[in-house]
């Protein structure tokens, strides 16, 4: 997990260069994070949003986080629709559900005998973009029509 996301602040980094914006990482480490001084930092940076990888560390304390975003009215991206459902704004991500299928067709094929080292890599093929109104709304921001008739998943 750790290298993933070292290669996603990679790809991040990358993209806020063409882009021109800057981007600060607020880390947050133990069994207890003091997640509260982490926004209050952002809120003092006067960050404009947020996103929120999904590594084990943070796990636990999703919708706490997504609570801070909403209290401190920031836009918080998330990786799963899960974390959207918590209370993040939005996520565009590899579906879960058709994760769960491809696995479960792998197990099946190593359970009849296949070889797990000539099975092929695969790579996600269905994406949604799940988008919450209602943290929308809570945090004083409208998503366009046209952004929502794109999405996979709307949570009222």
């Amino acid at each position: 997990m750790q290298t993933r996301r070292l290669k996603l602040l990679r790809i991040i980094r990358l993209r806020d260069a063409r882009l021109k914006i800057q981007l600060q990482s607020l880390e947050i480490r133990g069994p207890n994070p003091d997640l509260e001084g982490a926004f209050q930092a952002a809120v003092k940076s006067r960050i404009g949003a947020l996103i929120a990888t999904q590594i084990t560390a943070v796990i636990p304390y999703t919708e706490k986080i997504a609570d801070l975003a909403i209290k401190n009215r920031l836009p918080l991206m998330v990786e799963t629709g899960s974390s959207v459902a918590a209370g993040g704004l939005m996520s565009y991500a590899a579906s879960d559900a058709d994760l769960f299928r491809r696995a479960a067709i792998y197990v099946d094929k190593i359970l009849k005998g296949a070889k797990p080292a000539d099975l092929p890599v695969e790579q996600p093929t269905k994406f949604e973009l799940v988008i919450n109104l209602k943290t929308a709304k809570q945090i004083g921001l409208t998503i366009p029509p046209n952004v929502l008739a794109r999405a996979d998943r709307v949570i009222k």
